[in-house]
């Protein structure tokens, strides 16, 4: 008997596969029973019941770790303690490397591992294939196992969700499809379901594949495309074949492109292929899922599996001699980054829990937690940006320049990802006015947000200070020659990509004292660094806030931040119910910044302004013009050198970056952009803070006013009484040729306290420089040990900044 439509409910859950019923169990387990969870057809007839079911819990971002690892624990419980036990087999995990540059990736997650304490071994091939028989060890030179991973049964882990939650008071309806979703005044109101109509506050999309089109209902894009994503289930192997007493390992060889589990006494076998297959979209048009698609496959297509099953047969070759019972071809919604779709969109209420890119399994239990404190708390708990729906910019809305991106994506899946490796797909799409100077003098550009950068130029250098292993992999030694530029003359680099926000109208003053920590109330003309924090005291933005006008101020961020920030803001002005206009102006203005101890003679010929220090301090700006350009100059750095941010309008922008190459800087790239900040030791959000970091904690306390009256003051307060317990500190490796880059575990008087924020090579310093959190009071002159590509480098902690430490050369 169908469940009665209520005609409210507080929250409105769409869609019934595991992301849907995981949410509604979290919020059940939070106390919130005011919600009413909605499917289409039956629970698990998306994309959940066609699921491989693998759950593998280890991934590059601790986040993500976090979250599969308490899914695993979740799991576990659910099998030991419930009646409705969703199969969870913990049979571990293999990963091999089948390729020298794969040995050197596992190694490098044994260190992610160590730092989320995670029980990954490396192990030879031989001792590979005796967790695994049916393996064929010809070319794999090594071997990760986790013991803890394993997989479940996705159907039977949904039932189990959905049966938590309804013992806790959340209804349930199936065959219950949501035909139109009610907003008023940018705020959810209510869903139109074709059983009635029920008004709500929040609605959580977890469609799966149906995700797109349901936020469409809402006017949001979000960017999934449903693939083809084939598996086969084989008829039971030789007797003999399985170990006894014992389910054998689920086993990746992401160099030949396939993974394989257990199912019973055959195999599910399944894999990435080179030549992928969107199913209903196109470059012209957003998915189209039939509406009666329910608990539906595709057709096999076995042409274009052709190559996996070739493969596979190399590394398990009974698999040649053995039938297939079923080929699996089931749409899952994957997004253009491999990355979850989750959290609030521009739309208020309106969150979204979808894209998980067939490793949704693995993920559904910490997603939902994450959810549940997401939806009630305004918050997740953790730092989820590049999970974030809100990464995704405005030209996610063509469906073209997503398509391409995600079928980018799909096919390389397995591939090894180097540090700083560009996609290609859709580019070039945002460029800067001097984007044709650039290209047309050698720029090797990277991609960040749909902007083309300047990584670099190309120009031969010398290859003595080139890292080993994987820091050295896509670097370029013009980048040394760029860095030194800057410190010993002048460099002119191209940040019309960074973020800029307009915050104006009457309340525009009051609203940045309520939401920005440092000392925004200064006088027009003034440019203030700054973080914007959260209830926790973590830090949201990390900007600078100048202020053009008593009623106008301009946040200016990073590139991919810029989505973030205007998301946070707007959350704000709801909350507050300010009378202010906010504004992305990113594409309106171009940026140069012109740095160096020959910034100021550079630049003085070219303006009427007193460049002076009496006259124009830093931390200042003025409206003037350089050569025949009117611009907004700003005296402030990220490279620790004298020098401005010009500003100007986007029609002047080639004409002012031509009169200032005139001049003699030397133009270079964000690589350079990066050692500079690593020696001076400016943080990175995302990275060095973030939401689950303090100003205390992260060495910003100088730029928190003391008078109050922002968000988060009170977390900052009951932080510093209880003691802050650990702080950001700057290592330097023994090794100069050893380069972390981030998420490399630290090593401390015999364990593992922490794992690099950032690292990089040091030009001036000549030191290879990492940043991590320690616990408070470590002393400089610690000794430590950094784990870089899988080998304990010795480091210690160092006074910072390494580079001008006064500051005295920003204010020269």
């Amino acid at each position: 008997m169908a469940v009665a439509l209520p005609s409210r409910a507080r929250i409105v859950i769409v869609g019934g596969g595991v992301g849907g019923a995981s949410v509604a169990y979290h919020l059940a387990e939070r106390g919130e029973r005011d919600v009413l969870l909605l499917e289409r057809s039956e629970l698990t007839s998306g994309s959940t019941f066609h699921s491989a079911g693998l759950v593998g819990q280890l991934r590059s971002d601790p986040a993500l770790t976090r979250m599969n690892v308490y899914s695993a624990e979740l799991y576990r419980k659910l099998e030991a303690d419930t009646e409705h036990a969703p199969g969870w087999v913990e049979s571990g995990s293999l990963r091999l490397a089948s390729s020298p540059e794969r040995l050197e990736e596992i190694r490098r997650q044994a260190g992610w591992a160590a730092r989320s304490g995670l029980p990954l071994e490396l192990i030879s091939a031989t001792e590979a294939q005796e967790l695994f028989p049916l393996m064929n060890t010809d070319g794999v030179l090594g071997a990760a196992y986790t013991p803890t991973d394993g997989h479940v049964d996705p159907s039977r882990l949904c039932y189990a969700l959905a049966a938590g939650a309804r013992a806790n008071g959340i209804t349930i309806a199936q065959r219950t499809r949501v035909i139109a979703i009610n907003t008023a005044n940018g705020q959810v109101s209510g869903v139109r379901t074709d059983r009635g109509d029920v008004e709500c506050e929040i609605v959580v999309d977890c469609g799966g594949m149906f995700a797109a089109e349901i936020a469409r209902l809402a006017g949001v894009r979000i960017p999934v495309v449903p693939m083809s994503h084939q598996y086969v289930v084989t008829q039971p192997l030789p007797a003999g074949s399985m170990p006894e007493g014992r389910p054998l390992p689920s086993l990746r060889d992401p160099d030949l492109l396939v993974y394989y589990r257990q199912e019973v006494d055959g195999l599910v076998m399944g894999g990435y292929e080179r030549d992928s297959l969107p199913w209903t979209a196109t470059a012209r048009s957003y998915d189209a899922v039939p509406a009666d698609f329910n608990g539906k496959l595709l057709p096999p297509d076995w042409d274009r599996f052709t190559e996996i099953v070739e493969n596979s047969q190399v590394r398990v070759p009974v698999l040649a001699d053995t039938g297939v019972t079923s080929m699996i071809n089931g749409p899952e919604a994957f997004t253009p980054d491999n990355e979850f779709c989750l959290g609030e969109t521009e739309v208020a209420g309106f969150f979204v829990a979808a894209g998980f890119c067939a490793h949704g399994i693995a993920g559904a239990g910490g997603i939902g937690r994450v959810m549940a404190d997401w939806i009630l708390d305004g918050d997740p708990g953790m730092d989820l940006w590049h999970m974030d729906v809100r990464r995704f910019g405005r030209h996610y809305r063509s469906p073209g320049y997503t398509l391409a991106r995600t079928v980018e994506n799909y096919e390389s899946y397995y591939d090894i990802r180097y540090p700083s490796a560009e996609r290609e797909a859709g580019r070039p799409l945002r460029t800067s006015p001097a984007y044709p100077w650039h290209a047309a003098h050698g720029a090797v550009f990277g991609e960040k947000a749909g902007w083309e950068r300047v990584n670099h130029y190309s120009e031969p250098g010398s290859e003595d200070l080139r890292p080993r292993g994987w820091a050295g992999r896509l670097w370029s030694p013009c980048v040394e020659t760029e860095h030194r530029a800057v410190r010993e003359s002048a460099g002119l680099f191209d940040e019309s990509s960074f973020a800029k926000i307009s915050i104006s109208g009457p309340d525009a003053a009051t609203f940045c004292a309520h939401v920005f920590s440092g000392r925004v109330g200064r006088a027009p003309g003034a440019v203030v660094y700054t973080q914007a924090l959260n209830d926790r005291g973590g830090i949201e933005m990390d900007v600078t806030l100048t202020r053009l006008a008593e009623d106008e101020f301009l946040v200016v961020t990073g590139t991919a931040f810029g989505q973030h920030d205007l998301g946070w803001l707007r959350r704000q002005v709801r909350l507050t119910g300010a009378s202010v206009r906010l504004a992305d102006v990113t594409g309106a203005e171009a940026c140069f910044g012109l740095w160096g101890p020959r910034a100021r003679d550079l630049l003085a010929p070219l303006t009427p302004a007193s460049l002076d220090n009496a006259d124009f301090p830093f931390g200042s700006m003025q409206e003037t013009t350089v050569g025949n350009v009117p611009v907004r100059a700003a005296r402030v750095t990220f490279v620790g050198e004298l020098g401005w941010e010009l500003y100007c309008s986007t029609e002047y922008g080639a004409a002012l970056w031509r009169t200032l190459v005139e001049t003699g800087a030397r133009p270079g790239g964000y690589r350079a952009i990066e050692s500079l900040r690593l020696e001076k030791g400016y943080r990175v959000w995302g990275a060095d803070i973030g939401p689950e970091t303090t100003p205390d904690e992260a060495g910003l306390a100088f730029a928190v006013r003391r008078d109050g009256g922002f968000v988060g003051h009170e977390a900052l307060l009951a932080g510093r009484a209880q003691g802050v317990a650990r702080t950001l500190a700057c290592l330097v490796l023994d090794d100069p040729r050893a380069v972390a880059l981030g998420g490399e575990p630290v090593w401390v008087a015999g364990e593992v306290v922490g794992q690099v924020t950032s690292g990089g090579y040091g030009y001036t310093v000549a030191r290879s420089i990492a940043y991590a959190y320690l616990p408070a009071g470590t002393p400089e002159g610690t000794e430590l040990e950094v784990q870089v590509d899988g080998v304990w480098q010795r480091a210690e902690v160092a006074a910072s900044p390494l580079y001008d430490p006064e500051g005295a050369r920003i204010r020269a």
